[in-house]
């Protein structure tokens, strides 16, 4: 959990907003860093978590998460993690999306914890919000599933975690920067149709000039608020440094190694 994001977002473990739908999109980088955020802070927030892990093992995952102060193996034991590790898993997309949406439903709406699991009183152990997280919407594609079959499997995904059970929704996608910008198939496409969806994107990338040993990528945040009839905007860009048990951001040009 990096405390200068929390402070950039305006959000705490004890203090979120709910009902999130928040888009990371990575180009010309890695924004994972990100998603191992999101994941320590909404486990220390005592959220319920349904983690879609379709690029990186649990292993992996346990592995940075206890670099950041967080027992993955223990949130699971608990019930307060559920781990669905597409790497093991037989994704077919023939099917289209249905299990996997039925997965999501499921592990987000079923009970707290596992029988026996307790509190400190002696009461069963409950949670709050759940939350969803996707480490990257582009395998989906790169399986053969089209562009609109994810966007109606996001839909449904913040219809159910959003909007009836008011928790929040974390996606990651990255873009080629090689794709064709006419190809309606591919993921830049995909991340039009999810920002119409979002209420916040984190859009990381490489820096323009190039790889700088001090500053390792910007990253954009968009915050989108519906008033009235009228959809708000508020757009500011960060650099970034990703250290081994967090990250620096801060606003552009007042890096250190600028100065």
């Amino acid at each position: 959990m990096f405390a200068e994001l929390n402070s950039i977002l305006n959000t705490f473990p004890d203090k979120f907003s709910q009902e999130e739908f928040i888009i990371i999109s990575e180009r010309r980088c890695d924004a994972s860093f990100l998603i191992h955020h999101f994941l320590s802070f909404y486990l220390r927030a005592r959220c319920k978590v349904c983690f879609l892990g379709l690029v990186q093992s649990f292993s992996h995952y346990n592995a940075v998460s206890q670099r950041l102060g967080v027992n993955l193996v223990q949130a699971k034991e608990k019930g307060q993690l559920v781990f669905l590790e597409g790497l093991q898993e037989s994704l077919d997309p023939t099917k289209g999306l249905q299990d996997l949406f039925q997965f999501v439903r499921s592990s987000c709406s079923g009970p707290s914890g596992p029988l026996g699991c307790t509190d400190r009183s002696g009461g069963p152990e409950e949670w709050g919000p759940p939350v969803l997280l996707v480490d990257d919407l582009g395998v989906l594609l790169s399986l053969g599933v089209s562009v609109g079959t994810v966007l109606d499997f996001s839909h449904y995904c913040r219809a159910t975690v959003c909007s009836r059970l008011q928790g929040n929704v974390v996606m990651l996608l990255h873009c080629d920067e090689e794709e064709d910008d006419g190809d309606d198939e591919g993921a830049e496409q995909l991340l039009k149709g999810l920002t119409h969806q979002c209420s916040l994107t984190l859009h990381v990338q490489g820096l323009p000039t190039g790889y700088c040993r001090d500053i390792h990528g910007q990253m954009e945040v968009c915050w989108r608020r519906q008033q009235a009839d009228e959809q708000h905007t508020l757009n500011k860009l960060f650099q970034y440094k990703v250290h081994d048990k967090g990250a620096s951001f801060f606003a552009r040009g007042t890096s250190s190694a600028f100065l």
